[in-house]
């Protein structure tokens, strides 16, 4: 068994225990790495772009490293390296968990329980959930399984074909510390710049494939490309902008609007404008396309990766 056949087997394994088990219960490796990145901080902090520069070089670098340590550990061995490969998908892709949140904040507005959602809603997305009624929580899970369909599992689908287990670790070392420090509060303006930008372009792949196959999959590919090719750009961030609005378009819904962050309000631009208002009904809508998009993204990077291997030997 070569090292591609070993990684295809092994990414297919490790998106099948996402999607029976969901993330890890206790020491979740990911939360383990966000401890470490946090004490990190605490060290390197000053509000300086060189010194946030040098924190993500030492987070997303380290992280990196012990994947690539991990795999020249097991190279010789064929089932061992399958084994890694399932292992780090499964840890750092979290499809099963971001259809669960959003699944229980659907639940609870179909009850008419407003306070439950909005209590659940954190676990998603960082809005805040007091100012929002039913219809605006509803769009903000669709927005987030939307965003988090490209960030929890595309994207790092995407690495892993091209980089393997480094790749896969890389990816979500990137925008684990993009969540971290990476929003633009006074304190981490600068010191967070450089995971923020770095987010981004490790992102933009994973953003763009997700879009394609939000179009491919969904109930109006027309919709989708057409949505995509008119409101992306007006997003502040070139990922998430494309990923919603290629969602919007695809569920015939109208993303974008007024929402508040920490206590500031920002005014996103409407995207898909020609779509109808959300319903909690596309909350479920939304965490199905999420799943046939997941489970296309294995299938396109890992007959990516096996076809340019094969074609550079």
């Amino acid at each position: 068994m070569g090292a591609d056949r070993s990684y295809a087997y092994g990414a297919a394994a490790g998106l099948l225990g996402d999607l029976l088990l969901g993330d890890p219960q206790r020491m979740h490796p990911v939360a383990a790495f966000g401890r470490a990145a946090g004490r990190a901080e605490r060290v390197l902090w000053h509000d300086h772009r060189g010194w946030g520069a040098l924190h993500t070089l030492v987070c997303a670098g380290g992280a990196t490293a012990l994947g690539a340590l991990a795999v020249r550990a097991v190279s010789p061995r064929p089932v061992a390296s399958a084994a890694l490969t399932a292992a780090a998908t499964w840890a750092v892709v979290g499809g099963t968990s971001l259809a669960r949140e959003a699944s229980a904040v659907g639940r609870a507005l179909e009850r008419g329980d407003l306070t439950a959602a909005r209590a659940r809603l954190p676990h998603l997305c960082g809005r805040d959930p007091e100012a929002l009624d039913a219809d605006a929580v509803a769009r903000a899970v669709v927005e987030s399984v939307a965003e988090n369909t490209s960030d929890a599992v595309v994207g790092a689908l995407v690495w892993g074909a091209v980089a393997g287990v480094p790749g896969l670790l890389g990816f979500r070392a990137v925008n684990t510390l993009d969540a971290m420090v990476g929003h633009k509060s006074p304190r981490l303006r600068r010191f967070g710049w450089a995971s923020a930008r770095l987010d981004d372009v490790a992102g933009w792949p994973g953003a763009r494939l997700t879009a394609v196959l939000a179009a491919l999959a969904g109930d109006d590919p027309r919709g989708a490309v057409r949505a995509w090719r008119a409101d992306a750009h007006r997003h502040p961030s070139p990922n998430a902008g494309t990923v919603e609005a290629a969602f919007a378009g695809a569920l015939g819904v109208r993303l974008g609007g007024t929402l508040s962050y920490g206590g500031r309000v920002e005014h996103r631009p409407v995207l898909n404008g020609t779509g109808r208002p959300v319903e909690v009904a596309d909350i479920g809508r939304a965490v199905r396309l999420s799943r046939r998009v997941g489970l296309l993204a294995l299938g396109v990077t890992v007959a990516g990766r096996l076809i340019t291997r094969g074609r550079g030997r």
